[in-house]
């Protein structure tokens, strides 16, 4: 794990995705973040060879996702499609409050918005953890962002100003074209994962 990286009030905690961290049996558990910090999750796709590390990956998976995983063309799409699956499962299933949840229990289903979210068990003596997480890949890496609250109303306030800071004028003068605030915030995703 690296250091806090912290800019605009936002804390981001960075984890590596590695063999040491994942097992199919006991995660380490982890204190949610605060509401003004992320954890971001990561895997280097072309450092996972191993196949029975692989095999464990798909078996914590639902039937509709390795149906989805086995459906994609290619070896590597579908490697990077179920890397992308485990590490949600499991960075999602450390953080604990008060019972243990395994990776392969999860359930997922679609947000108002589309967007996929935890459906959590509903019970008396243990509220559900209010976490939010996205997910974003390239061919090299795959990351999980994971927060408490409402991740977007900080960074919807926070994306110009922080667009004006790592971005180039122009970038920035595109950004600033763009009156609705959602498609204001894909153009930033885009344009930041252009430069990882």
């Amino acid at each position: 794990m690296l250091p806090y990286f912290s800019k605009l009030g936002i804390k981001m905690k960075i984890h590596c995705f590695n063999q040491k961290m994942f097992s199919t049996s006991a995660l380490s558990p982890l204190q949610l973040p605060s509401r003004m910090e992320t954890h971001l999750w990561y895997v280097l796709p072309n450092e996972v060879k191993s196949q029975s590390l692989l095999s464990q990956y798909v078996d914590l998976l639902s039937p509709p996702e390795k149906d989805h995983v086995f459906s994609m063309r290619g070896d590597e799409l579908q490697k990077s499609s179920l890397l992308a699956r485990a590490l949600v499962r499991t960075a999602i299933s450390r953080y604990q409050i008060h019972s243990c949840v395994s990776p392969k229990s999860l359930v997922f289903g679609k947000n108002a918005h589309g967007k996929p979210e935890v459906i959590w068990e509903q019970r008396d003596d243990w509220p559900p953890p209010p976490l939010h997480f996205n997910l974003s890949h390239t061919s090299s890496l795959i990351a999980c962002g994971v927060t408490v609250g409402s991740p977007q109303r900080t960074m919807k306030n926070n994306i110009l100003s922080f667009a004006k800071r790592y971005f180039s004028r122009e970038e920035v003068e595109v950004l600033s074209a763009i009156s609705d605030p959602e498609a204001q915030r894909h153009e930033f995703i885009k344009l930041w994962t252009l430069k990882v």
